[in-house]
């Protein structure tokens, strides 16, 4: 095991001595035999000397080779693969909400009509048309680092387009520059060469079942203002709620099979129901998407917060009866735990016991909400990888060629003051020594 000396305690960026980063040093790799080593990320990742934190956080395994030359420390390592091999649970692909919050590149802009109003139409519009194409240009930077991190799925942020559905400031896809839609074009492409599925869930305020025609109206113009996106990206799944109940479920219900019945084909071939935590189950729904021929998109914590008779595992082959392509499903977990008082709030990752065991061996896409976003994904997909690697003598399956790393690796370990549980040897991928290194 490389011996750690004073030198090989570094604090990275954002890091306190009481959270050291573990680096083997020129002077340790060189009183070294091993020839290489298996590094565990359990922080923010992987960071390299004189350069910005790594922006795939949480990537399980990494091995890499010792080098003799040492003449060089380059901060960036070369050879990067442009993908890495998708993450997956079982079967299941895993999809990322809407944004990231570890990497700073990736930031969706938005704006009020409010704003909006303390500038003359002229400068308004215009401000809608640069928000617009920024948020092109970030969704394609997004869908980069997804398929860099091994995310095949991803849902697009609802106000891509800022107030396009607003009463006052309402346009289409086709009214805006052409050079929004070349961005929007490109960033479909780009996913689709890369296998990342695309879908959209519009806010809550789309409700198709409302007794009043002017919300039903506004809904349906949000609908098909998302579908005119998801023919340019190439989204196949628009996922909405029931809505309301208005003291009549059962006439709710009518209602909202009457609107879908009469929706522009284009968004119907679309369309999804969700089954919410507080009013519709999958039991509710499920009569309706087998006579309207719309898929139910599974969402395993609302039926856990809201159950109906039906078991998870019944629920899961019902829904999954319903879709006539990948089915897509929803997991979360509650941020009390399930004995708080609102189970419903999403917590910051996923709990593995959480995931149902059902869906290993489906065909999915499971999309992950979660606040931590993209390092939930990660972590889920660590977890499971870990169990499979436990469990079998050979590799991860998701584990592949890694590229070519800096001479100097930087091991990020979070709350764990001795940090060696951050290196595992190799051969026998057992702990070293954990005495504290020295500071």
């Amino acid at each position: 095991m490389p011996p750690f000396d004073r030198d090989s305690i570094v604090a990275g960026p954002g890091q306190t001595r009481d959270q050291p980063r573990l680096s083997c040093s020129p002077t340790a790799r060189r009183a070294t035999s091993p020839p290489d080593i298996a590094v565990i990320l359990t922080g923010d990742g992987l960071t390299w000397r004189s350069a910005q934190p790594c922006d795939a956080p949480e990537r399980i395994l990494y091995w890499f080779g010792w080098a003799d030359n040492t003449a060089e420390e380059p901060s960036m390592p070369r050879n990067r693969p442009s993908a890495a091999t998708p993450l997956t649970v079982g079967r299941c692909r895993l999809g990322l909400c809407c944004m990231f919050v570890g990497i700073a590149d990736v930031r969706f802009r938005v704006t009020t009509a409010s704003a909006l109003n303390r500038l003359p139409s002229a400068a308004a519009w215009h401000r809608i048309c640069t928000l617009a194409e920024h948020n092109a240009i970030t969704l394609r930077r997004a869908l980069e680092h997804c398929a860099r991190l091994g995310i095949r799925a991803f849902r697009v942020l609802s106000n891509l387009l800022p107030l396009a559905t607003h009463e006052q400031y309402q346009y289409h896809l086709g009214d805006l520059p052409a050079s929004v839609r070349e961005h929007l074009a490109a960033a479909g492409r780009f996913a689709q060469a890369q296998g990342i599925r695309l879908s959209f869930h519009p806010d809550q305020f789309v409700l198709l079942n409302s007794p009043r025609a002017q919300v039903v109206q506004a809904a349906i113009l949000d609908l098909v203002v998302h579908t005119e996106l998801a023919d340019l990206l190439g989204a196949d799944v628009i996922t909405i709620h029931a809505g309301g109940v208005y003291g009549d479920k059962t006439q709710a219900l009518r209602r909202l099979a009457r609107v879908i019945e009469r929706l522009p084909d284009q968004v119907r071939q679309r369309l999804a129901l969700e089954n919410d935590d507080h009013l519709y189950t999958v039991a509710d729904l499920l009569p309706l998407c087998r006579s309207l021929q719309v898929p139910l998109v599974y969402d395993v914590h609302h039926h856990r917060c809201h159950p109906d008779e039906l078991s998870l595992e019944q629920a899961t082959e019902l829904a999954y009866a319903t879709w006539n392509r990948e089915p897509l499903f929803h997991i979360s977990s509650p941020r009390g735990g399930w004995r708080s008082r609102d189970p419903s709030q999403h917590a910051d990752y996923i709990r593995p016991s959480d995931f149902p065991g059902c869906w290993l061996k489906l065909p999915l896409t499971v999309e992950v909400e979660a606040k931590a976003k993209e390092k939930a994904v990660l972590r889920l997909a660590r977890h499971f990888s870990n169990m499979y690697q436990r469990s079998t003598s050979k590799p991860c399956t998701w584990l592949h060629e890694a590229p070519t790393m800096p001479r100097t690796v930087f091991i990020d370990v979070g709350n764990k003051p001795k940090g060696y549980d951050a290196w595992l040897h190799k051969k026998t991928m057992a702990p070293p020594d954990h005495r504290s290194p020295r500071r």
